[in-house]
């Protein structure tokens, strides 16, 4: 069998366009998220993105929840019994128990199809950090690299994929447990703005704060020019929570500043959503150092 014939999977927190989901004819593990009392998970009920962040707005409380081992075991056996080994971009330990879950699941189907291989990849990413990963791999795996060669690079690699996120809201930040009701309350009375970023442990990290929406779009592109060093990106990735005007001021600074054309938008995603919040926006880059 070639060396090639493998199939790259990741869930559905990688945030990823769904045409380039659909091109690539990428398997998504989906974890699942419920608003205003109703659940989805991505494949057999999704809720619009633009609806979720309204239904946030409007005060509905959110539910999400990890794949379980046997969900992601299911999705495994579909293509262990064609005959393809498998590599699996999974969103950050540090974040979520769908990794851990991974692993139990591919140490099951190792069991029962000992001639497979099967590798899952903690990226210690999230939203298109996660996605930015998964589409290097594709890329590699188009240009002809073998299974180990792509987990070897991801390996090696997913430490510089720098995360820096803003929100607008704290509000939903306090919901989420990462800052306390009277630094939200504070907060917003001031218009302070956190800035963020995911930490080699795949943590989310407050970074700093700004005073204003503008200063805090603005601290993301000065935070890649102080980690990018000499990686040379062709592409940056950025999510936002449904507030693509601001996606794309950062977008045009980064280009202002960099050079850089090629830019992938999508929405974060339902799943990080959920406690992240509307006005949420996440730049995505390889650099020195998280």
């Amino acid at each position: 069998m070639s060396e090639n014939r493998y199939v790259i999977i990741t869930d559905n927190t990688a945030d990823l366009p769904g045409e380039f989901i659909r091109r690539n004819a990428l398997p998504i593990v989906s974890l699942e998220y419920s608003i205003a009392g109703k659940d989805y998970d991505d494949r057999t009920e999704k809720l619009d993105p633009a609806e979720f962040y309204r239904l946030m707005r409007a005060g509905e409380m959110t539910r999400t929840n990890q794949a379980n081992p046997d969900q992601i075991r299911d999705i495994f056996e579909i293509y262990l019994r064609e005959g393809y080994d498998i590599l699996f971009i999974a969103f950050s330990s540090g974040l979520s128990g769908t990794c851990g879950n991974g692993y139990i699941a591919a140490e099951e189907m190792r069991e029962k199809y000992p001639e497979r291989s099967i590798e899952v990849v903690d990226t210690l990413a999230a939203s298109l950090g996660e996605g930015m990963l998964v589409y290097k791999a594709l890329k590699k795996k188009s240009e002809g690299a073998s299974l180990d060669e792509v987990h070897s690079w991801l390996m090696e690699n997913r430490l510089h994929l720098c995360h820096y996120f803003t929100v607008d809201d704290l509000h939903f930040l306090h919901r989420g447990g990462r800052v306390s009701k009277t630094a939200a309350v504070v907060g917003t009375m001031l218009g302070i703005k956190p800035v963020l970023h995911v930490d080699n442990e795949g943590h989310l990290i407050p970074l700093t704060k700004v005073r204003g929406r503008k200063q805090s779009l603005l601290k993301l592109v000065d935070y890649m020019e102080e980690t990018v060093g000499d990686y040379k990106n062709d592409i940056i990735f950025i999510s936002h929570g449904d507030c693509l005007q601001d996606a794309q001021f950062v977008a045009d600074e980064v280009k202002k500043r960099f050079g850089i054309e090629n830019f992938v938008m999508n929405y974060v995603g339902p799943t990080i959503g959920a406690h992240s919040g509307p006005g949420t926006v996440a730049l995505f880059f390889l650099g020195k150092k998280r």
